[in-house]
């Protein structure tokens, strides 16, 4: 049994989880009500100036930017643990298919059903939005969904490798929580409380921030996703007026400028490229030398 063999037998069990359609329905129309409010009252979400197909991505990227990890949780958790706890795991690795194998196959298939879903999802809403608008940048909105996939691919990835390294449903649903919390609800906060006390207990002035500050602000996927997002459509986000720093650390950084990589929007594309090779590796190493 080979990595695509186990994949393709954890999608389709995993895309009977009515959860997780539940919820890939629930992002279909909060993308379709979304894109239709932008589009009819821009100046609510900051375009005085007007909607456009640049500006509606970005706002679509803030909805992604939300969903994608919730339902990586949803979907991921029990990609492992479960299996384990209920003890097929055994099962499956008698079969001549090896533990590196297995991973990398929950990984396929869990991002196989994100991508699916959240795919299906960003393209109603995006080609309503531009019914509405008349207007369609094919190149920019292909770009969009394919980032917008491997940022899927990569929170798949980091919930699959929480989930190796558990036999415990209960301890992988903490992790993964946990995770979310961590570096998507408080991730920002933590930061600026280093700054707070490395200015000596004052606020720090967003214009004279350190260029470290926006590089660790990054280390949120959700972060990093946006502003790789920036880096791949500079012009369209410059159009949008989307600033990496005001979605991610707080700190202006032009896209027009040039800048050591660590202090500009590219650096988002390393740290997600980073999270998939540490959570795939941490993940593999844990599971291959868990007592099943």
């Amino acid at each position: 049994m080979t990595r695509f063999v186990v994949a393709k037998k954890d999608f389709r069990d995993a895309v009977q989880s009515r959860a997780l359609w539940a919820l890939v329905g629930t992002f279909v129309v909060i993308s379709l009500v979304a894109s239709y409010a932008y589009v009819e009252v821009p100046e609510a979400f900051g375009e005085p100036g007007g909607a456009t197909f640049g500006g509606l991505l970005f706002f679509t990227a803030g909805l992604a930017a939300l969903f994608v990890p919730i339902l990586a949780i949803v979907v991921c958790y029990k990609s492992l643990a479960g299996e384990r706890e209920l003890g097929s795991i055994k099962l499956l690795c008698s079969l001549p298919t090896t533990r590196g194998e297995v991973f990398v196959g929950k990984v396929l298939g869990r991002a196989g059903v994100l991508g699916f879903g959240l795919g299906v999802g960003l393209v109603i809403g995006l080609a309503f939005g531009a019914a509405l608008l008349g207007h369609v940048d094919v190149v920019a909105g292909s770009i969009f969904v394919l980032l917008t996939l491997a940022f899927v691919a990569v929170y798949a990835t980091i919930v699959v490798g929480l989930s190796a390294t558990t036999g415990s449903t209960a301890r992988a649903t903490t992790l993964a929580l946990g995770f979310f919390v961590a570096f998507e609800l408080l991730w920002d906060a933590v930061v600026m409380g280093i700054l707070y006390v490395a200015g000596g207990f004052s606020l720090p002035n967003p214009a004279t921030m350190p260029e470290w500050a926006f590089t660790v602000m990054q280390l949120s996927p959700s972060a990093a996703y946006f502003s790789g997002l920036v880096a791949l459509l500079p012009d369209v986000a410059s159009q949008a007026d989307a600033d990496p720093g005001g979605a991610g650390a707080g700190v202006e950084v032009s896209t027009g400028e040039a800048e050591p990589i660590f202090a500009s929007p590219e650096i988002g594309l390393v740290v997600l490229a980073l999270w998939f090779a540490v959570a795939l590796l941490v993940g593999y190493r844990r599971f291959d030398a868990a007592d099943l």
